[in-house]
């Protein structure tokens, strides 16, 4: 199983102009299937009077993959839309683009091209971001430890995301899976073996 993968970070969209046709690239994070046709049916909603509303996603669980031209010439539309999201190696994403139709036809290869911009630009205004597989680790500690323990950290690919001091410390932190035996193995070194890291969750996270 990948300990990776790329996405988005949150919704949003941009737009361009091309020989009086409007495209605008709208790009959301997904999970399921019907999320996605949720966010279709919301475009397709708000945008009723548009020529067309193409759509493209790809969904990490199962590797389903979907797109539909919308009436365009077959194979001018969602499949650059799906092109992008393939190329830039993205799941979990649908982008929809609408587009209202400027009077001047684009051709083939210009249809091509304004999708596929439409596509890039909109996944770009959503943010791309990796996601790692991740642990949450727990160290309790007695107060002389403590103060090298947080240089550790520090000095190590790590996020603290809790210390709570009562007659011990315990701190919780988040690291990449793969990370864990090394961070493991320094952190019982440096403690002569008196410290010992407990996982207390696991997540795909923004590393």
């Amino acid at each position: 199983m990948p300990t990776e993968y790329k996405t988005i970070k949150e919704f949003n969209s941009d737009e361009y102009i091309v020989k009086r046709s409007r495209f605008i690239g709208y790009a959301k994070p997904v999970t399921t299937v019907e999320e996605a046709n949720a966010f279709i049916a919301e475009i397709k909603s708000k945008h009723w009077d548009a020529t067309h509303n193409v759509y493209a996603y790809i969904l990490r669980e199962g590797g389903v993959k979907r797109y539909s031209d919308d009436g365009e010439p077959q194979g001018t539309a969602g499949v650059p839309v799906l092109d992008v999201l393939e190329k830039e190696g993205l799941v979990d994403v649908c982008v929809v683009v609408t587009r209202y139709f400027g009077g001047i036809l684009l051709g083939g290869g210009g249809l091509v091209r304004a999708y596929s911009h439409s596509a890039k630009i909109g996944v770009d205004s959503a943010g791309i971001i990796t996601m790692a597989h991740c642990l949450d680790l727990e160290v309790q500690c007695d107060y002389t430890f403590y103060g090298k323990l947080n240089s550790f950290l520090a000095n190590e690919e790590t996020v603290i995301l809790d210390t709570q001091f009562t007659d011990n410390v315990s701190v919780t932190f988040r690291i990449k899976s793969e990370n864990k035996s090394n961070i493991e193995a320094k952190i019982i070194d440096i403690s002569n073996g008196k410290v010992n890291c407990v996982v207390v969750s696991e997540n795909f996270c923004e590393f």
